[in-house]
């Protein structure tokens, strides 16, 4: 007996053109193992109520084709129920899809459909609303609010903003409750990571797992512009979690209090949200096809990426001596912060 699977693409993810998608689908997929349904988004919240009703029908997978924001919105709609998350990556960041090793080609990502390997995985809540990769506040949410506002997608634009945001933002105290321990932290952010990364190989929580029932929770002190690039090279290494400016934990739920209300994020999509902020885990709460060679990797920094990471290390270290014994690299990183300011517009 065939599975039925829905493939839901949105046509503006990413920065390619989608039409010739439902014609790449057919050529790929396995029509002997599936009966296949395509569906184009027409507007905001589309994809969420198509997933919906499918899980309704018994529909045995429903694919998002699409970036983190429509695999959010298809996977929202199938937690607790028997219906599948399958991926075909076609969006910016594609943050899920890389932390479970599927493909960013259409054919290969196709093949993970074809031989569907399913597993229950964990999800996460914020403020009721779900998220699977991230979720978070502070620096992050205030860069997805402005990437959101441009209207324009792809890692140029993220980049951008993150330069313009990063030379204004003003880090936040947060008070943190973690069963019985309560905490007062000044962070630059707070990240609550199922999954190991943002999108892009910007790994936020290198040792995240889906399937452990917990989160991690990254905290991010503030830094100076002496600091920024080494923070950088570390997300970019899968270092992030041995920096001295992070401070991490795991759990199960987390209350977080802050002075005001603000941004927050779940999956890159922010939105208002009052000064108190609760998190949790929903263990094994969601279907999803993964990659049956996934395991066999170790996810480790390959030898490129470590010997990079060595190598602005030892930088680093150099560059702090400089600035410890002169003024001379505290006066260059001020000389770069202003010659960065008025290049870049205000926001």
């Amino acid at each position: 007996m065939k599975l039925s699977v829905l493939f839901i693409i949105n046509p503006i993810s990413g920065t390619a053109g989608k039409e010739d998608l439902p014609a790449e689908i057919m050529r790929y997929i396995d029509k002997d193992k599936f009966d296949i349904d395509i569906i184009f988004t027409d507007h905001a919240g589309h994809a969420k109520s198509l997933a919906q009703e499918a899980a309704s029908r018994g529909i045995n997978i429903v694919v998002a084709v699409g970036g983190d924001g429509t695999v959010n919105e298809v996977a929202s709609a199938l937690v607790h129920t028997q219906t599948a998350l399958g991926i075909v990556p076609c969006g910016s960041g594609n943050g899920l899809a890389r932390h479970l090793l599927i493909p960013l080609k259409i054919k290969q990502s196709i093949e993970i459909i074809n031989r569907h390997l399913i597993r229950e995985l964990d999800y996460g809540v914020i403020n009721e609303h779900p998220f699977f990769c991230t979720c978070g506040m502070g620096f992050d949410a205030f860069v997805s609010m402005k990437f959101a506002e441009t209207g324009k997608r792809g890692p140029i634009t993220y980049i951008q903003k993150v330069l313009e945001s990063g030379l204004k933002y003003r880090p936040e105290t947060y008070e943190i409750s973690n069963d019985d321990d309560v905490s007062l932290y000044k962070a630059f952010l707070i990240s609550c990571a199922n999954a190991s990364q943002y999108g892009n190989n910007a790994y936020i929580a290198p040792q995240a797992s889906m399937s452990d029932g917990l989160m991690d929770v990254i905290i991010m002190e503030p830094f100076d512009m002496l600091e920024a690039p080494q923070i950088a090279i570390d997300m970019f290494s899968k270092t992030l979690d041995i920096s001295s400016k992070i401070k991490t934990f795991q759990t199960k739920k987390l209350h977080i209090h802050r002075s005001k209300p603000g941004v927050i994020h779940y999956d890159g999509e922010p939105v208002e949200a009052g000064t108190n902020i609760d998190i949790h885990v929903e263990a094994k709460g969601i279907h999803i096809v993964v990659n049956p060679d996934g395991d066999k990797s170790l996810r480790k920094p390959n030898a490129i990426q470590t010997a990079a990471a060595e190598l602005f290390n030892e930088i680093n270290d150099v560059r702090t001596e400089i600035a410890r014994r002169t003024r001379r690299g505290v006066t260059l990183a001020k000389l770069v912060q202003k010659a960065i300011e008025r290049r870049l517009p205000n926001i």
